[in-house]
């Protein structure tokens, strides 16, 4: 498991950033940051390594690579400094995992792909999303928001390699959904599976509702300079009937996809994608957030399989000002392969500004099947819980960080500052303890398991 910490003081540089990968079976934990030694840069103030992270085998060599996007990172343009213009770092694994040696790749946008300039406020390597296709070819997708298009400043694109070939797509590129305009943010999220990959644009207006949010749905395939767009979504798509656009909703801030069997298929054809919009307004609650599960199908055809915030029937809690329900959001399927159901598919929706008792912005972690009815079987997660461990502290931030596996929850707490847990930590959930409410948790935190005892936002993302 890989954790980032952005904001982890490196060789005394504040918010330089690192990232721990803890190995299975009791094998120790490596440490990742700029100090490598085959890194060409030096941790830096403020560049926020680790903000993004990805794992995928980009060379084919059977181990698993990382991917470590620094979109803070200052980049020198013939001797000026561009500042968060933006960088990603491929650091490859070996069978022994990952060392102070381990090889490293460095790309900028202009080095990824040479027909983009690499400018100030860039933002490159701010998502990332890695995987292999269902042919075998590993694929990678890297976020830049804050891409200038044009004289629109942050109207965002991606960039995506498949093996061998560069690409990359904006909103004004032939075929790509929407339109590039001013704070579009195109890029700021990305998810993906062997069939599709989702990018979000959090901040795409509609009409004259301002940062009401979009995604973007793509092919795994390129034409010529571009990744194959198959369709676009917001809350005014035809097919999305539960909710309606509006000003500050962020519709896509947050998103997750999970490879989908539906009834009668043979096999995994289609995609899930859930949806976080944490400005959403609940009836008069501003920004109590909300998360649309998508279905995703070969065709481009889109299906709502649901809507679910803290006015649904049935789900747990009240809907409460500022609560961003929908922050981060993370799917999963218990029994992989098999035709998706209310009892397999999972969805984890963070909660980070949730009040716990008398602590404010502690933080939860609100589970329920990702198909079917939310409130079957659905729970709220916070700390001192019976099943979290440790108890709720003010601006501790539960659910910032997600990842969900077949076997496990994954819940990051950055801010954690309790004895126990003093520069954050990961809890791994496995689904039958969060069914019962109880049961054994694994902890993952600076001091323990041979990482060192020093962070600062450890869970803040975790792959």
């Amino acid at each position: 498991m890989a954790v980032g910490d952005p904001e982890a003081t490196v060789d005394g540089e504040s918010n330089a950033g690192l990232v721990r990968v803890f190995f299975g079976g009791g094998k120790g934990v490596a440490e990742i940051s700029q100090e490598l030694t085959n890194d060409r840069a030096a941790p830096e103030a403020n560049d926020g390594y680790g903000h993004a992270i990805a794992t995928y085998d980009a060379d084919q060599d059977g181990c698993s690579d990382l991917v470590v996007g620094v979109p803070y990172e200052d980049v020198t343009k013939d001797g000026a400094a561009l500042p968060d213009a933006g960088a990603i770092y491929i650091v490859h694994g070996s069978p022994s995992g990952f060392s102070a040696d381990s090889a490293v790749e460095t790309y900028t946008q202009k080095s990824l792909a040479s027909w983009v300039s690499t400018e100030a406020g860039d933002l490159f390597g701010y998502a990332l999303a890695a995987g292999e296709t269902d042919a075998g070819e590993p694929f990678l997708t890297v976020g830049v928001p804050g891409e200038a298009v044009g004289a629109l400043d942050d109207a965002g694109c991606i960039h995506y390699v498949l093996g061998s070939t560069s690409a990359t797509a904006d909103q004004d590129d032939p075929g790509v959904p929407g339109v590039a305009e001013a704070n579009d943010r195109f890029g700021a999220s990305l998810a993906a599976t062997p069939d599709y990959f989702a990018a979000g644009s959090p901040g795409e207006a509609l009409g004259n509702e301002s940062f009401a949010g979009s995604v973007a749905v793509f092919g795994q395939e390129v034409d010529g300079r571009t990744p194959v767009a198959m369709t676009g979504v917001s809350e005014d798509h035809p097919a999305l009937t539960s909710g309606t656009a509006e000003g500050q909703d962020r519709f896509g801030t947050a998103l997750s996809m999970l490879p989908y069997r539906p009834e009668g298929a043979a096999s995994e054809t289609d995609a899930l994608l859930a949806v976080g919009t944490p400005g959403e307004d609940v009836g008069t609650v501003a920004d109590a957030g909300a998360v649309t599960v998508i279905r995703i199908q070969p065709s481009a055809a889109v299906t709502e399989k649901g809507l679910v915030d803290r006015f649904s029937p049935g789900v747990e809690g009240d809907p409460v000002v500022g609560d961003f329900f929908g922050h981060s959001v993370a799917l999963a399927n218990t029994a992989p392969g098999a035709v998706g159901s209310s009892s397999t598919v999972k969805l984890a929706v963070g909660v980070p500004h949730q009040e716990v008792g008398p602590a404010e912005m502690a933080g939860a972690v609100h589970v329920m099947p990702g198909l079917g009815d939310p409130g079957q079987g659905d729970r709220v997660l916070t700390r001192g819980d019976g099943l979290l461990p440790g108890a709720a502290g003010a601006r501790e931030r539960t659910g910032w960080g997600l990842h969900a596996d077949a076997g496990s929850l994954y819940v990051g707490i950055p801010y954690s500052r309790g004895d126990e847990a003093p520069h954050g930590v990961v809890y791994g959930l496995p689904w039958e303890a969060v069914a019962a409410g109880s049961g054994s948790v694994a902890t993952y935190r600076p001091g323990a398991g041979g990482a060192p005892d020093e962070g600062a936002a450890f869970g803040w993302v975790i792959r």
